[in-house]
């Protein structure tokens, strides 16, 4: 199965006045230390929220200094479960992105080109491969009278 990930980063940035030139040398600073490795990962600005529900801005700027709330989306191909494809994400980036908090926002099963659910032909696969497997074990009751 193949599943989108998308996972926060919380990328720090010196120098700025504002949240906007926070954010732009954020998305730039995390897209040079991901190219060319992970060019396929998309980056776009984070949300976040304060705790009585209000949008903030993503960036938070204090001394000419940021953090930056961005949001890394990428697809893993052939894992077994969704947990598996956030770790894959998770060290995939996180080699690249030093020092650089990362949380699983988000896993998504994208569906086979077919409309199937491969999770279930790989389930019924398996209990053929079962079946198969029994009729080629003798029953005890069988090796006992053989011999």
């Amino acid at each position: 199965m193949d599943c989108r990930v998308v996972v926060e980063a919380a990328v720090p940035v010196y120098d700025v006045e504002t949240s906007d030139e926070a954010i732009r040398i954020a998305i730039s600073k995390t897209g040079k230390m991901l190219n060319p490795d992970l060019s396929y990962v998309e980056i776009s600005m984070g949300t976040r929220t304060s705790p009585s529900g209000e949008d903030l801005p993503p960036a938070f700027v204090a001394a000419d200094e940021a953090l930056v709330a961005l949001e890394l989306e990428m697809t893993v191909f052939n894992v077994e479960r969704e947990e598996h494809a956030s770790r894959i994400a998770r060290k995939e980036i996180g080699q690249r992105l030093e020092n650089v908090p990362l949380k699983v926002l988000s896993v998504e099963v994208i569906p086979d080109e077919n409309g199937e659910d491969e999770q279930a032909e790989s389930a019924t696969e398996s209990q053929e491969s079962d079946n198969d497997d029994e009729s080629l074990i003798p029953e005890f009751d069988e090796l006992v009278e053989d011999s």
